[in-house]
């Protein structure tokens, strides 16, 4: 039986992690674990903490450590390790600014000059993929010198040479705090950039999955398991899970948006027909709601075509009246945008819907997790992007105690995490099928012995519905509306 866990921010959910601890010793019992998004010093910086400045220490405004312990002992924790880069105001990168090679911490950063020795060509500079607009570097001033530092991301997340042994000894400095804080799992962000690799795009290259392969061993040998988050096509998803011990399905969100905005089922059964079957099954992240892992890249067909994604971009606008468009920024070499900054509520517009979506994720082989907003069926934070411009923050709500207290009892929350309860049902330990009804319905399930659990669900455009069917020793018990699920 699989494990089911959340993701949240921690300064996001109460404000502390003694709000979370609370949370998940009551109302939230029911789930096995949690991620935690980054909560290092400063969790607050540029990019939400995916720049920490000390990678290995807990930010004193959430908790300590001794936080975490507890947490994780009856709790699987998640967390990050952000292999591709350091804050610019970290003191490894400081200390080499002012010496630059006399610092002990020469060789820990990327330059022009180590990806390109020999120089580099325009043809060979701007091969490389970022998921921004520009150059991948930025000028620094190193010990009276201006140098350009490689900066896939930010200019203020400064890449790592993960192939020195400065760069080597850094990640297992990070890798040993995580685990004497009672980290289970490691959360590999941003690898796919992590190898930089002349003559190609650098992502998601031959080169990076021997990468991942030896991160990946390495963090096995501290007793933790390893999560991969890759946003790319669907292949190098398959390609990079057997290396792995869990690997994001990001696939089936944008298939089941399709499925509820078109009434068809044909795209989730050919996905299911590959899908692995170590996935951790999200939905909604901290991120953007993900389009572009169902979609083409290239010359390699998606699991969806374009036009069938710029129909999920033109429903989600729709459904959001128009701020969903607002908010998702279209890169300058795609024609739609990666992503559709929306909450996943907002986006479907319909409870049921919604939940059957919840539904499926659940029932899904793999390990299903629940996004604090999507959880607490949280609509868009306008208020919030309009302060601080970033799409994302519509999605990313500082909820209070009140205001979790208030989520609590809404019926589609209490749904979701019945969901959690429905996934400790013995079925779950036998057999899993699924089976194409008609077009626009399918059924799920699961048998160990006489035990069996089924999700039918039908994809009528605008009148969704579903039927939950547990049958054990105690009988059948059934469920059709969102209230229903809600008192499993």
């Amino acid at each position: 039986m699989s494990k089911t866990s959340i993701l949240v921010y921690a300064e996001r959910v109460g404000g502390n992690l003694g709000e979370i601890e609370k949370l998940l010793a009551g109302p939230l019992a029911d789930f096995d674990g949690i991620h935690i998004l980054p909560f290092f010093h400063p969790y607050d910086g540029d990019d939400a903490g995916f720049d920490p400045i000390d990678h290995k220490i807990v930010d004193p405004r959430l908790g300590t450590w001794a936080d975490f312990k507890r947490i994780s002992e009856p709790h699987e924790l998640t967390a990050d390790l952000i292999v591709n880069h350091a804050s610019a105001l970290s003191p490894e990168f400081i200390d080499w600014q002012e010496k630059g090679d006399d610092s002990e911490y020469a060789g820990l950063f990327l330059t022009f000059d180590t990806v390109f020795p020999n120089g580099g060509t325009e043809e060979g500079i701007t091969s490389f993929y970022r998921p921004r607009p520009g150059m991948p570097f930025t000028a620094y001033e190193v010990n009276g010198k201006r140098r350009l530092v490689w900066t896939t991301f930010m200019p203020s997340q400064v890449d790592i040479d993960i192939k020195h042994e400065k760069g080597q000894a850094y990640l297992r400095s990070v890798l040993d705090a995580l685990k004497s804080g009672g980290v289970k799992v490691v959360r590999l962000d941003a690898v796919g950039y992590a190898v930089k690799t002349p003559g190609t795009d650098s992502f998601m290259t031959p080169e990076t999955l021997e990468f991942v392969s030896e991160i990946a061993e390495l963090i096995q040998s501290y007793g933790m398991r390893v999560l991969v988050e890759v946003h790319a096509h669907y292949t190098q998803q398959l390609e990079i899970a057997p290396l792995v011990d869990l690997i994001y399905d990001f696939q089936s969100a944008p298939l089941l948006l399709h499925s509820l905005f078109t009434g068809t089922v044909d795209r989730l059964d050919d996905w299911f027909k590959i899908r692995p079957a170590n996935c951790l099954n999200v939905l909604d992240t901290h991120d953007g709601y993900g389009v572009i892992d169902g979609g083409p890249i290239g010359d390699k067909p998606g699991l969806i075509t374009q036009d069938e994604m710029a129909h999920i971009f033109k429903v989600a606008e729709k459904n959001t009246e128009g701020h969903s468009a607002i908010a998702s920024v279209v890169p300058q070499w795609f024609t739609l945008p990666h992503q559709i900054n929306a909450t996943l509520p907002n986006i479907v517009k319909n409870d049921t819907g919604y939940v059957i979506m919840r539904a499926v994720q659940f029932f899904l082989p793999g390990e299903p997790q629940v996004y604090y907003v999507g959880l607490f069926n949280g609509m868009d934070d306008r208020e919030l992007f309009a302060r601080s411009g970033q799409g994302r923050d519509t999605n990313r709500h500082n909820y209070t105690p009140a205001e979790i207290e208030e989520a609590l009892q809404q019926p589609v929350t209490q749904a979701i995490i019945a969901l959690a309860r429905v996934r400790k049902h013995p079925a779950f330990n036998g057999e899993f099928s699924w089976n194409v009804v008609d077009h626009e319905t399918m059924r799920l399930e699961w048998n160990h012995g006489s035990d069996r659990l089924s999700l039918e669900f039908k994809t009528t455009v605008g009148e969704p519905s579903f039927v939950v069917e547990a049958t054990s020793a105690d009988g059948v018990r059934r469920f059709t509306s969102v209230e229903e699920l809600a008192t499993y």
